[in-house]
């Protein structure tokens, strides 16, 4: 089965991410509000699953390589 935008359709690109995601309303304890936003570019088919998940990677490496030199705590 393909992830492409452009072998899969709409109603595709929803299951994909509902079926990944699990509870997508995050209705049990708020735990993956937002989570599901994120990927409504791959669901509008403006955005591949590769490039929406580099970016949210790229935050946390960009993050970690910020860490003060010199202060006594790492957190």
């Amino acid at each position: 089965m393909s992830y492409l935008i452009s072998e899969t359709t709409r109603e595709e690109r929803e299951k994909i991410v509902a079926e990944s995601l699990g509870n997508i309303e995050a209705s049990c304890d708020g735990c993956m509000s937002g989570l599901a936003e994120i990927y409504q570019d791959y669901i509008d088919g403006k955005k591949e699953l590769r490039d929406i998940n580099m970016e949210f990677n790229a935050r946390y490496v960009k993050d970690d390589d910020m860490i003060v030199r010199g202060s006594s705590c790492m957190y």
